[in-house]
């Protein structure tokens, strides 16, 4: 069998593999690569080249960036001013959007959006405004603004560097410009005066309550003398029942204690406050003893209170013939004891928890794990307490939830730990992100360090992987983020993708396979100007973004629009930058780019929504490019 045949062979199974979603596309990726050295299409002392690419090198060094920008509190001292927009939803979708696609030019997409993604919140919270409204603009204006410079996304950089070993000479930092700022403010008008008119109105889910629907299920349950919960800790509680129900709080002695720091035994007259359903509820009740609901002496307490004041007529029959002023006296103070204990019940139920709502990202440890499995409250100090996908709260039982990109999650966890286990974890927290502005020195230092390494780019003194690289490295040397950070900045799961996906593109053009699929479309579009073929190519590379990753399809797209190139006796860089703007598109999907991904469960949406605004967005998007690339870039 031809090595073409087989590297189609590994290619299909490849998207079929990505378009499932099963397996992470990492993992897909690294299997492919192995796959085409067990065939003999990659040489196998050339398998692992890919992870020294300049393309791979230069994506790590803008993420690590990307957290110093952050970090050093460039991006809040921005978002603090977005937020100061006012309660106008067209001010507010011009204040994030615009954000968004400026900073997305010069740090990571994704980045920028999981930034700004708190903010939003926030404002749909402040002022009664559906998240829906504001998400979805706020993730394809990421996509917009990725589009402007080298290192904005991906397959930028990677058409950049394929670039260089065709031609010998790479993309420069701003050669994107021309074609991406039009296509972006384009996208950017669209957007803003039609596109979030077309989107599906999600209502209701601005709130926490709104989407958890909390209030319903927050209960006390409280131990009793016989009991089976008397006597065992929280976990031992847990392991008894098989199922994970989080406590919130233990009440003991009028003295709160948070239930993730509550380690010893439970006892008499202790009360806990947990968020159950009533099958939960019923069972706590039939396994662990727990008693629901006023107890027998508070009964008791009030029918002598009602029967002092209403009941016994003989005794207290006032002899001024004032009956039923008395019973409207009592009838207002029973309202007004009743109301004290409303009162004093919803302050127990909310005072003193530190409740937190993320989103899991795609790189996320939790995607495809249980509760158990991660060991949220033992190695992480978290109780889960809710989940919400496709803005609505899930009504399995928490341990039987396998979690996915985009779910949102409601925890507890002490206030100084929430922070650093989110990070580890790869959950993004939404409205509760506080804006910290930062050192000042920082601020400065790190815009400083930035600019010197855009400066040697734009100089020729050093390549673009070499300048990002010491720019990152000089920040955490001087301190603008710590080494952790830096390392927690890189996305595994891309650099994975990349590093594995590159030998299996350049496969694709030494096996002859690149040359086959142009002389395939030269031939069924033989007739046709060199344009049409510019249009179909950008159409098909916008499908595949749509499916598999963007960076993939920058990937398998580059030899063939070289290939298509070179059978029209071309210039490449037409057909390169077709593939570079058609490959960061991805408006039809929430699995083509992350940031659709990162948005779908704050915004309710569902998996048809994008197309929704995404359709015409495409559409405009080829209408602008494909005339401003000819123009920038003549066959």
């Amino acid at each position: 069998m031809a090595d073409h045949t087989l590297l189609f062979i590994v290619l299909g199974l490849t998207l079929v593999a990505f378009v499932w979603g099963r397996f992470r596309y990492d993992l897909v990726a690294l299997t492919a690569l192995l796959a085409s050295v067990m065939l003999g299409l990659v040489p196998g002392e050339e398998a692992f080249l890919g992870f020294g690419h300049p393309a791979v090198i230069t994506v790590a060094a803008v993420l690590v960036l990307s957290r110093g920008f952050e970090r050093s509190g460039v991006v809040d001292v921005i978002a603090e001013q977005v937020l100061k927009v006012g309660d106008r939803l067209f001010l507010q979708l011009v204040a994030l959007s615009v954000t968004v696609v400026v900073l997305s030019g010069f740090m990571n997409n994704v980045g920028a959006l999981a930034l700004l993604l708190p903010v939003a919140m926030r404002l749909a919270r402040e002022h009664d405004t559906s998240p829906s409204l504001l998400l979805m603009p706020l993730a394809f204006g990421s996509l917009l603004g990725g589009l402007t410079t080298l290192i904005g996304t991906p397959p930028n950089i990677i058409i950049a560097s394929y670039r260089r070993s065709v031609s010998g000479e790479a993309f420069g930092l701003f050669s994107f410009s021309p074609v991406g700022v039009a296509v972006a403010l384009a996208g950017l008008a669209f957007i803003l005066l039609i596109g979030w008119r077309l989107v599906p109105l999600r209502a209701g889910k601005a709130s926490t309550e709104a989407m958890f629907d909390t209030a319903n299920y927050l209960v006390e349950l409280k131990v009793g003398e016989d009991s089976k919960a008397n006597g065992l800790t929280l976990r031992e509680l847990q392991q008894e029942l098989e199922e994970t129900i989080p406590v919130l709080a233990v009440v003991r002695d009028d003295k709160r204690r948070a239930g993730h720091t509550f380690f010893g035994a439970l006892r008499e007259g202790d009360i806990l406050l947990l968020e159950a359903g009533p099958e939960e509820m019923k069972l706590l009740e039939d396994k662990a003893g727990l008693s629901l609901g006023v107890e027998p002496e508070d009964q008791a307490e009030a029918s002598d209170d009602v029967a002092g004041e209403r009941v016994d007529p003989v005794q207290h029959q006032p002899r001024d013939g004032s009956n039923d002023q008395r019973a409207k006296g009592g009838e207002k103070r029973d309202k007004e004891k009743e109301k004290e204990k409303k009162e004093k019940k919803k302050r127990v139920d909310t005072e003193g928890l530190e409740l937190v709502e993320a989103v899991v990202r795609t790189d996320s440890m939790m995607v495809n794990r249980t509760v158990s499995q991660l060991r949220l409250h033992n190695q992480f100090g978290l109780h889960l307490v809710a989940v919400a996908r496709d803005g609505g709260r899930l009504k399995q039982r928490l341990r039987d939830i396998r979690f996915r990109a985009g779910d949102v999650l409601l925890l507890q966890g002490g206030e100084s730990e929430l922070s650093e286990s989110l990070a580890t974890l790869g959950c993004l927290p939404l409205a509760s992100r506080n804006l910290a502005l930062g050192q000042p020195r920082m601020l400065l230092v790190s815009l400083g360090i930035f600019a010197l390494s855009i400066l040697a780019i734009l100089l020729g003194i050093l390549p673009a992987a070499v300048a990002l690289s010491c720019a990152a490295v000089v920040s955490l040397l001087v301190g603008v983020l710590p080494l952790r950070d830096g390392y927690q900045a890189i996305d595994g799961p891309v650099i994975v993708l990349l590093a594995a996906m590159i030998p299996v593109g350049q496969a694709l053009e030494s096996s002859g396979g690149a040359s086959l699929i142009a002389e395939a479309m030269l031939v069924w579009g033989g007739q046709w100007p060199a344009v049409v073929t510019l249009i179909v190519l950008f159409v098909i590379t916008m499908m595949l973004s749509d499916v598999i990753n963007n960076a993939a399809a920058a990937v398998l797209m580059a030899p063939i629009a070289v290939s298509l190139a070179n059978g029209f006796d071309a210039s490449i860089d037409p057909f390169l930058m077709v593939v570079a703007v058609s490959a960061s598109c991805a408006f039809l999907t929430p699995i083509g780019h992350q940031s659709n991904t990162l948005v779908m469960g704050p915004g309710g949406y569902r998996f048809g929504d994008y197309w929704r605004m995404g359709l015409p967005l495409e559409i405009v998007v080829v209408a602008v490019a494909i005339p401003m690339i000819l123009l920038v870039w003549p066959l």
